[in-house]
């Protein structure tokens, strides 16, 4: 197995991205081949992550995936062979759900306790001295199986500063990888739903280039990559589900953005061709597409272009008469009859189901869903169960279809959210769920 490290913290909000995306940075600027993955149910730090090692993000799930998954995932053939694997945490270290899945409760401990990999800790020290390295001692010994190998302290005010939070962490002989100063300047910008998509971030590269100098400078490299390491995992590869067609129509611009990678890759290991379209560019779907798929993303943002776009919206319902069409999050509310943006002004959208949505109110909806088919979907027939996420802050007006599964959270209770399925005249259907897919669920 390819050595990795996983980067960690005590909480969100503490620097994992900003370390992950210079590191990235300055060990390609090195030739390092670097391969980077996300723990967790997330879309917009693996963007940031392909454009800095310049390759693939691949998430990994201890919610949602099975060990074999996970381990097929993080060692899978590639034309790009990787020296180091590098992993960013999600929330805190061994935060998760209460009731684990199919590895554990989706903690980013989870993954580097299956994968042998060494955790790195961001400890943000603002506001802290010594007891930054307490902080970090108890992370270091809350689970037998999870190594904490080293520590990047941030957010470190003056050289003093960094002289007493050091003095903590010579006393529990935790090593000190990096120290990076609260004048660092690396900021990448935000929204509701988490940082601005990597395509929408004006001047990205030089963002990168500045995070890889910062880390490069105030970090040692070579101790940090001695760190890494991994151990055999003895699970037979994972086979994943077969692709929901051969020919697949993929929706793909800033509005239909969010499909996990290991999907997609999936597909075309499969042999599927992926067939790209942008709504927002007032593109159809590819008349010789077996199936046509609404990635999530923003729809509510550019919801009046969308509504306008004739070529697009009569392109999608012209294909959904014949053909199966999937919308997942963002792309089961484009499906649906009508969003209300946060300004309360309703936008024609597709009518291919009765969903009405609205932003005006809004109302988050996060968390890891299971559920069981009551119907068939693209790739998948009645009866499967999936496992995926959900999150927006959308409420829902009308939800008036058949719904297309039982769906409930990591405790097992019912949500509403059910998805929709509407079989059209002409031999199509139309599917869509709230949360997005990730793999199928073998219990």
């Amino acid at each position: 197995m390819t050595p990795g490290l996983v980067i960690a913290a005590a909480s969100s909000g503490t620097g994992k991205t900003t370390l992950m995306l210079g590191l990235l940075a300055a060990l390609r600027a090195r030739g390092v081949r670097v391969q980077p993955l996300k723990c967790g149910p997330d879309y917009i730090d693996p963007a940031f992550h392909t454009a800095a090692a310049g390759r693939s993000s691949v998430n990994l799930d201890a919610w949602a995936m099975s060990p074999a998954q996970i381990a097929t995932l993080a060692d899978r053939p590639t034309d790009l062979p990787a020296d180091l694997f590098v992993t960013e945490g999600s929330m805190g270290l061994f935060d998760g759900v209460a009731v684990p899945g199919e590895t554990g409760i989706g903690a980013s401990a989870d993954i580097a306790a299956l994968m042998g990999w060494p955790v790195i800790l961001v400890i943000d020290a603002s506001g802290q001295a010594q007891t930054a390295a307490a902080v970090a001692l108890g992370l270091a010994q809350f689970r037998a199986d999870v190594t904490v190998a080293g520590v990047v302290l941030n957010k470190i005010a003056s050289p003093r500063h960094e002289q007493l939070v050091r003095r903590g962490f010579e006393s529990i002989a935790l090593p000190v990888l990096g120290v990076l100063p609260r004048t660092a300047g690396i900021e990448l910008p935000s929204r509701h739903l988490g940082l601005v998509q990597a395509q929408e971030t004006g001047d990205l590269q030089r963002l990168l280039n500045h995070a890889g100098e910062i880390v490069a400078e105030h970090c040692d490299l070579d101790a940090l990559m001695a760190c890494a390491g991994a151990k055999e995992i003895p699970f037979a590869p994972y086979t994943p589900a077969p692709p929901p067609g051969q020919r697949i129509a993929l929706a793909r611009d800033a509005a239909f953005s969010f499909v996990y990678p290991h999907l997609i890759e999936a597909w075309r290991t499969a042999g599927a061709s992926i067939l790209p379209f942008s709504p927002l560019a007032d593109e159809a779907p590819d008349p010789h597409a077996d199936i046509c798929w609404l990635p999530g993303g923003y729809p509510e943002l550019h919801a009046g272009r969308l509504s306008g776009n004739r070529t697009f919206m009569e392109g999608v319902r012209r294909f959904a008469q014949t053909r199966p069409m999937h919308g997942e999050c963002g792309g089961y509310m484009a499906l649906g009859a009508g969003i209300v943006d946060a300004e309360g002004h309703r936008h024609e959208m597709l009518g291919l189901l009765g969903l009405e949505t609205s932003f005006a109110k809004r109302k988050m909806h996060l968390g890891y869903r299971r559920a069981e088919l009551m119907a068939g979907m693209p790739g998948f027939a009645e009866g499967h169960a999936l496992r995926g996420h959900e999150f927006h802050y959308a409420g829902i007006l009308k939800q008036p279809d058949a719904p297309l599964a039982r769906v409930v959270d990591p405790n097992g209770t019912a949500v509403p959210e059910t998805g929709s399925i509407r079989v059209m005249p002409d031999g199509g259907q139309v599917t869509g769920t709230f949360f997005h897919l990730i793999a199928e669920a073998t219990r």
